[in-house]
């Protein structure tokens, strides 16, 4: 009987140690977690002052963030979150006046704006 006790314990211990986000083994694949809106500089500098929210949808895609409080402001986050546990994030918002994009601001700033 203690040996089966013993198999049993060190099985029990084995299932817990290899439950435990604690202990990082060697060889484990951890993959890059993105979450949000993917932008590019390049989709940056193709808006321009004047533009309605259809164009601007159309050159950023759907904001992460549409307020109700504030309609006309949407905001565009990007997460990423790499193998190792380092999580940056960037955002940018548009802002509108009724329909018409009037001002940018976040971490991408478009080419020739004033």
């Amino acid at each position: 009987m203690p040996s089966s006790l013993r198999i049993l314990a060190i099985a029990g211990l084995c299932a817990l140690l290899g439950a435990c986000s604690m202990f990082k083994f060697p060889g484990v694949h951890r993959i890059e977690v993105q979450q949000g809106n993917i932008i590019t500089q390049e989709m940056v500098d193709q808006l321009k002052p004047g533009m309605t929210r259809r164009q601007v949808r159309f050159v950023l895609g759907t904001p992460l963030l549409e307020d109700t409080f504030k309609p006309n402001r949407w905001d565009y986050v990007n997460r990423v979150r790499d193998p190792q546990g380092e999580v940056s994030q960037k955002r940018f918002t548009v802002y509108f006046n009724g329909d018409i994009l009037i001002a940018t601001s976040g971490d991408w700033q478009p080419a020739g704006w004033p």
